[in-house]
């Protein structure tokens, strides 16, 4: 679109699902990689990208061609089957559904990155649910109870 510009951060938080722990440290790395050139095939901009086994972060510059609904679903499809076609795990991976997505001014965009970036010092004292549900509170996003990441049994 000609005489368009525009500057939109997006923190993306998703969840394994039924929030196991199955990305392994042996090849998280490659995964964070393929889901960084998923992003950018749609010529969006990665700016950081980390997790936990359970979960991932991704900070991105969101262009306006695409819906980020629709960006979220191929990153969370297309990495799943990448997933399942390198056999990393005996069971099947997917993604649990939906995703939190939490839009930063660009002030803000260097904290988000080392927030992304130590993840595993953070989550030493803090679960990934209570993390979830600080987003929601912080950003005064209304939610149903029945629909709020749980911890596996």
């Amino acid at each position: 679109m000609a005489n368009t510009y525009t500057q939109i951060h997006i923190q993306a938080v998703f969840a394994v699902q039924n929030r196991q722990s199955l990305i392994n440290p042996i090849w998280k790395d490659e995964l964070y990689k393929y889901m960084t050139g998923i992003i950018q095939n749609y010529e969006h901009k990665v700016l950081q990208i980390n997790g936990m086994p359970d979960h991932i972060h991704i900070l991105f510059g969101l262009r306006p061609t695409q819906a980020l609904s629709e960006l979220m679903k191929q990153v969370k499809q297309d990495s799943s089957r990448w997933l399942n076609e390198k056999y990393f795990l005996h069971d099947k991976f997917s993604w649990q559904a939906g995703f939190g997505a939490f839009s930063y001014s660009k002030s803000d965009v260097i904290n988000v990155i080392k927030y992304i970036q130590n993840q595993e010092q953070h989550h030493k004292t803090v679960t990934f649910e209570s993390e979830y549900r600080k987003f929601l509170d912080e950003f005064n996003i209304d939610y149903d109870e029945r629909y709020i990441l749980k911890s596996v049994l």
